[in-house]
């Protein structure tokens, strides 16, 4: 089941970011941030045991752009098409708010790809949205994919 996320989240958001943070595939966050973000999460929860096996993020950053961030799966749970439900939870609510433009940053092109994002160059990307690399292990040595998607015209 896929919901909003509410504040009884937040630790297990923290706590399956941690788990890629550790790995280097993608940036974890401090749990100040996710309270400040709660709005911008998407949660999948396991049916059978209630728990959140599955987060994604939602941040807007201009008025025609949006940013998925923060997309995670549980090990455990992948290969159940979970990430993509929220990727596709995440697009449909940039729709409805009539955003024209998602990116992402990624270690992941191949999964952005099959929802139609496509590679672009970080320099076509705002200033603005280089706010949250400062506090970034690889910083300023990015490595991540940038894509983008245009939606509804």
């Amino acid at each position: 089941m896929i919901r909003r996320a509410t504040i009884k989240d937040i630790k297990a958001i923290h706590g399956l970011l941690q788990k890629y943070g550790e790995k280097g595939e993608l940036l974890a966050r401090p749990l100040s941030q996710l309270y400040d973000h709660v709005r911008d999460f998407t949660v999948y929860v396991d049916d059978e045991e209630n728990n959140v096996v599955g987060c994604c993020a939602l941040q807007f950053c201009w008025e025609d752009l949006a940013e998925i961030r923060s997309l995670a799966v549980d090990p455990d749970h992948t290969g159940k098409k979970i990430g993509t439900k929220l990727a596709e939870a995440a697009l449909s609510e940039a729709k409805s708010f009539n955003i024209r433009k998602v990116f992402t940053l990624t270690y992941r092109p191949g999964f952005f790809r099959k929802h139609d994002f496509v590679q672009i160059e970080r320099a076509q990307l705002p200033l603005k949205i280089w706010a949250d690399c400062i506090i970034c292990v690889k910083f300023p040595d990015c490595d991540e994919i940038a894509m983008m998607k245009v939606i509804g015209e």
